[in-house]
């Protein structure tokens, strides 16, 4: 029996709050779907900051420093898609994301790209200003990632402002729905793809654009 496909939703809010009670919803609306959500909140997984050493780009191995991103990153590599979900906290991404972004992706994901073509969604709460600017940011994040991103229309962007308010943004919430449709039908094209063919839908060979960039050139390749 095949196995249902299954979304990550990696949560960058520091509180159990309307980003929790948006992805929950989420959740509901893709058990619907017959799709997996699962949710990692951050706030739960003991991450350090980017360190002193600065020699991220230079070396061609994951990140020293120990904690529990490995982790984290290999549940995404698992899954077939996966939703970045985050707050606004002054007028930018909150920090816990913003942590996670750099650590995940300059200690593990820069250099095989192992994310390359999975499904991606992206969600941001705000109570009014800068959810355009947050959402953005994860946009970038995902497709630096190289992972295949589908809209939802207007950006599932969510105005709260006190704990409950997001439940209370009906086109907010049919954004993330309409999302999280998108994700399921965009996971099963892929996978039907991969079992008629045998082979994935789009090329990943090409692992690290760095690589024989004149200011980008990674130790052992000059």
């Amino acid at each position: 029996m095949t196995a249902a496909p299954k979304i990550l939703a990696i949560n960058g809010s520091e509180r159990d709050g309307n980003t929790t009670d948006v992805l929950r919803h989420a959740a509901a609306h893709a058990a619907d779907r017959g799709v997996e959500f699962e949710i990692v909140d951050l706030r739960n997984v003991r991450m350090e900051r980017c360190g002193p050493c600065g020699d991220c780009n230079d070396r061609t191995f994951v990140c020293a420093v120990r904690d529990d991103i490995p982790s984290v990153v290999g549940r995404m590599i698992d899954a077939d898609g996966i939703v970045f979900a985050a707050p606004v906290h002054g007028f930018g991404t909150a920090s816990l994301m913003q942590t996670f972004i750099e650590r995940a992706g300059v200690g593990y994901l820069r250099f095989n790209r192992p994310l390359s073509n999975k499904v991606a969604g992206v969600i941001s709460v705000a109570r009014r200003y800068s959810a355009g600017e947050v959402w953005a940011q994860l946009t970038v994040n995902a497709l630096l990632n190289r992972m295949i991103l589908v809209g939802s229309g207007f950006p599932a962007t969510v105005h709260a402002l006190h704990r409950g308010d997001a439940l209370k943004d009906v086109e907010g919430l049919k954004n993330v729905e309409r999302l999280v449709d998108r994700m399921a039908d965009m996971m099963a094209l892929l996978r039907e793809h991969r079992e008629l063919t045998g082979r994935d839908a789009l090329s990943s060979t090409d692992v690290n654009e760095r690589v024989g960039l004149p200011l980008n050139e990674l130790a052992g390749t000059k």
